[in-house]
């Protein structure tokens, strides 16, 4: 057998390859030149009188007329307008709006009717009348101090008034040091400061065990015994009155309190067995009538018309000591059902929702509390003491009164919230900074899971349930310890602008897709959003694709990420940044300031009630 040696085999292999590349050539030649000489000789010409065509198919009529063929599309869309036309507007507003609440204008308000103080409500304006331009901080605005020492300190260019450093300067309310406002902790009836104020009411009833965790402040000044409330997990909204003392909720926002702006009907949200603190006027008037500028009869006549009515409403006066006086709702209304014999008025409400608090109309009737088997329970069912509180199955939710949520989902909402919670933290450094957040707001809070991951931080979150929301839930944040309100997104929140530090939205903009624009919402949250302050969004791709198209022309920074779990999720996360900027600086003389009032608790002179639930 011969063996042909590699270098032969390789030669020969050469050498054929050369002889298939030459017949290759030589035939793609030949095929040019065959091509070149047909087309050289012009067109076809066509038989006028007979046609194989036509007599192999007689239905084709003949037609011997060049056709154009048209390719023109039959359906025409606009022509994209110019980039800049595409874009979004949305511009500073004038410098004057800085203070700018829609729905509690002041001017607006005077329009409407005087009678039980109906003009000093919420009403929103119109859609022609929404601004659509971004509400300017003050010039020279500061990033708030950390709590806790916002508690003590606001900066005087974030809140530009010094009216109640004069009116209360006696009372140590509040005062101007150069460049800050400091806050003594002094109040009209806690002249040794709030904290003492708050060991007088310990002494009387327990603040300590866990069985008090949210309480209302009504007519609160600047918001002192809520800030220290804080230091005892007591959480306090602040309410203060629509009077000539300029912008207290504005200042209990400055110092990272909660806050709020509505009529108070105490009964209804008093949880059963809650508990009415009243210091002031009429209380122990006996020793501060000539303080008052009061005479004893008058002042005598206003305290027992107040336990009348406390004894009306089934309260029971459990002390009064100095100048404070306490009294409880009762666990149930098993009594007070019986002594309607004795009270003809208030009768119990029969057809109204206690639930129902969103431009629902106040009655002069008594809500009555779910019904009980026996005097010793407690109706709704009885409350863990916090901080088991928070994720202990709220009786709303073991009782079965919320249709589709269970215990088990329950505890599954809350498991998720801790896994997003984590997930954002690591995307957002900031959030995971322990005190560069304060005031939270959570825009579509459902069960209240997203305030309840954040329990331990040094914060606190308003959960606000949207009126269109499928299930109302907010009757379970309020059980789990948690504060929270009524709102609808397509309107403005009554609150200042620049209330919170940082915004969480999870599907807020698929719940009002077709309900109301966007752009309004996102302007709104701009308006109570503070400068560097953050949002977090959350919502199907496509409309966070839209979401983030408007706020990049809000100088807002922002960054679409994937979902926690997956990045096959449609469920998208957008991460953003409003951007520090404020109005000009203006001389004093042109500067204009718009004022703006909160309601004081006052029940037989108010029409609406508060939007929330029991405390």
């Amino acid at each position: 057998m011969a063996i042909l040696s590699p270098s032969y085999l390789t030669f020969k292999s050469k050498k054929l390859n050369l002889y298939k590349i030459t017949v290759t050539i030589i035939l793609c030649t030949v095929f040019y030149l065959a091509g070149s000489y047909q087309n050289s000789r012009g067109a076809v010409p066509i038989n006028n009188t007979s046609s194989s065509v036509n007599e192999v198919f007689p239905c084709a009529a003949p037609n011997h007329n060049t056709t154009t063929l048209d390719f023109e599309a039959r359906h025409f869309a606009p022509d994209p307008a110019p980039l800049a036309e595409r874009a979004h507007h949305l511009p500073p507003c004038d410098p004057r709006y800085s203070e700018h609440t829609p729905c509690e204008d002041a001017e607006r308000s005077l329009k409407f009717d005087r009678d039980r103080l109906i003009y000093r409500e919420r009403h929103c304006p119109e859609s022609h009348e929404i601004l659509k331009c971004r509400v300017p901080a003050p010039y020279g605005y500061k990033a708030p101090f950390r709590w806790p020492e916002s508690r003590e300190f606001a900066w005087y260019a974030n809140v530009p008034h010094k009216e109640l450093t004069v009116e209360k300067k006696n009372q140590n309310w509040v005062h101007v040091e150069g460049k800050r406002l400091r806050f003594p902790g002094g109040g009209t009836m806690f002249p040794r400061g709030a904290d003492a104020y708050i060991d007088d009411i310990g002494k009387l009833i327990d603040l300590g065990d866990g069985s008090i965790r949210t309480a209302i402040d009504t007519g609160c000044g600047v918001a002192s015994w809520g800030a220290y409330l804080l230091s005892r997990n007591i959480l306090a909204v602040s309410f203060a009155p629509r009077d000539t003392h300029v912008s207290q909720v504005q200042f209990a926002l400055e110092r990272g309190v909660p806050d709020g702006q509505y009529l108070i009907e105490v009964d209804r949200i008093l949880r059963p067995g809650g508990y009415w603190v009243l210091s002031g006027p009429p209380i122990n008037w006996e020793s501060h009538w000539k303080g008052w500028n009061r005479t004893r009869e008058d002042l005598g006549a206003e305290q027992s018309q107040i336990e009348k009515v406390a004894r009306s409403l089934c309260w029971k006066k459990l002390v009064q000591r100095g100048d404070i006086a306490i009294w409880q709702k009762p666990t149930n209304h098993i009594h007070c059902k019986v002594n309607r014999k004795v009270f003809k008025l208030p009768l119990f409400c029969k057809s109204q929702n206690p639930d129902m608090a969103w431009y629902t109309k106040m009655e002069t009737c008594l809500t009555p509390l779910p019904e009980v088997s026996s005097i010793r329970d407690i109706a709704g069912g009885q409350l863990a003491k916090w901080p088991e509180r928070l994720n202990a199955i709220p009786p709303r939710i073991s009782r079965g009164s919320l249709e589709g949520i269970t215990a088990e989902i329950f505890i599954e909402d809350s498991e998720m919230w801790k896994r997003r919670v984590a997930y954002y933290k690591k995307i957002d450094y900031q959030l995971a900074q322990t005190g560069r957040y304060r005031n939270l707001l959570d825009m579509n809070a459902h069960l209240g899971g997203f305030a309840a991951a954040l329990v331990d931080d040094p914060l606190w979150v308003m959960n606000a349930v949207p009126v269109q929301a499928k299930t109302n839930t907010l009757g379970v944040i309020f059980e789990r310890g948690l504060i929270g309100t009524y709102q609808n997104w397509c309107e403005a929140m009554s609150t200042y602008p620049r209330t919170y530090d940082f915004i969480h939205a999870d599907s807020v903009f698929s719940l009002y897709k077709d309900r109301c624009d966007t752009e309004d919402i996102l302007l709104e949250m701009d308006r109570i959003l503070r400068p560097e302050g953050s949002v977090i969004i959350r919502d199907d791709v496509d409309v966070l694709l839209k979401v983030k198209s408007i706020v990049d022309v809000m100088q807002w920074d922002g960054r679409i990420v994937d979902h926690e779990s997956s990045p096959h999720e449609r469920e998208k996360i957008l991460f953003a940044t409003k951007m520090y900027w404020t109005a000009p600086k203006s001389s004093p003389e042109s500067r204009s300031r718009e004022c703006f009032f909160f309601l004081l608790l006052n029940p037989p002179f108010f029409h609406s009630k508060l939007p929330t639930l029991p405390f």
